[in-house]
């Protein structure tokens, strides 16, 4: 499960500040042995032209093979549901590292810094990947979520 809140964007055209997505993304396996399933969902708030832009953009769409996780992504589908156009709440304090994403009816999410097991205090625990095709450097933390919909988790 992913939510994803765009500050300033575009794609050609299409201007696609203040929007957001989620998707549920599952396979059975290894992402690389593929047999996935995918379910997106859009801000109802876009337009025509910026629901095509995002699905466009979710779905790897309009890029080289290969060239970002959203196409290898769609290259490992089995399945992909119909994209729905709902509401979605996106509240973010990077400072404090904690996040919640929520569509009404279909997911809730909320996600904080891994915990010391035995004071309880705050880690931040980084991976480093100078060459990393996915990110370079991201924060690990902890996340719950539940999901219905097409994909049920």
């Amino acid at each position: 499960m992913a939510g994803y809140q765009i500050k300033h964007g575009h794609f050609g055209d299409t201007q696609l500040d203040g929007l957001r997505a989620a998707c549920v993304l599952w396979w059975p396996r290894a992402i690389h042995e593929g047999n996935g399933k995918a379910f997106i969902i859009v801000d109802e708030r876009a337009d025509e032209a910026q629901r095509a832009a995002l699905l466009t953009i979710l779905s790897g769409g309009e890029t080289d093979p290969g060239a970002t996780m959203w196409s290898v992504y769609a290259s490992t589908m089995e399945k992909v549901f119909d994209p729905v156009f709902k509401p979605i709440e996106i509240e973010v304090d990077v400072e404090a590292r904690v996040g919640r994403v929520s569509v009404d009816g279909l997911l809730e999410c909320s996600g904080e810094p891994i915990r010391n097991p035995v004071t309880g205090a705050p880690h931040r625990a980084l991976i480093d990947l100078p060459d990393g095709f996915e990110y370079r450097v991201v924060e690990m933390g902890s996340a719950t979520f539940k999901a219905s919909g097409p994909i049920a988790m």
